[in-house]
């Protein structure tokens, strides 16, 4: 168990200083995470406010959010720059009166103008036939490394790196062409 664990598990049986602590040392990390969303919304003036509001999300109901954190899966300032993040777009969005459910917005308002695909015109010679052929297949044809591997009986690996290797070639070449 680490120090920065059991002073979590401190602060969750209600120890005071150690709630004391995690603020001192958490609070630079939420409010930064915060002022990160809001600033380019121009509401960096909120920022002290929402952070306030994602202190209290965490111990709100006997910490129930802050219980929710596992040490495997992220560190504890990943976890917090996640839920400040939420919290200030939720204040965007509170902000803004985006509060109307999905379903009740109209399709036509959440319609995109189709795109149609621009078609790469690859100089001949540029790739091998294999790599030309596994860009067809994983691109035109839609398969997946294990169907183009099945399909040409060999190893998926051999696919990915045939793969990786024809986009840059692409790449270089079409850097070359932009300059």
């Amino acid at each position: 168990m680490t120090a920065e664990t059991a002073d979590l598990d401190r602060l969750l049986d209600g120890d005071k200083p150690a709630w004391d602590r995690f603020v001192g040392r958490y609070a630079p990390v939420i409010f930064a995470a915060v002022h990160r969303r809001l600033g380019p919304a121009g509401r960096g003036e909120d920022a002290e406010d929402v952070a306030q509001d994602v202190f209290v999300r965490l111990c709100a109901r006997d910490f129930r959010l802050l219980r929710t954190y596992d040490a495997s899966r992220a560190r504890i300032t990943t976890w917090l720059t996640v839920i400040a993040g939420s919290a200030a777009i939720d204040h965007l969005r509170r902000q803004r009166g985006y509060t109307q459910p999905l379903d009740a917005v109209p399709e036509a308002a959440l319609a995109v103008d189709p795109v149609e695909p621009v078609r790469l015109q690859i100089p001949d010679g540029l790739l091998s036939p294999r790599q030309t052929l596994i860009l067809d297949m994983l691109y035109m044809r839609e398969m997946d490394v294990a169907e183009a591997a099945a399909l040409l009986g060999v190893d998926p690996q051999t696919i990915r790196s045939t793969h990786h290797k024809a986009l840059t070639k692409l790449r270089v070449h079409f850097r070359e062409s932009e300059d």
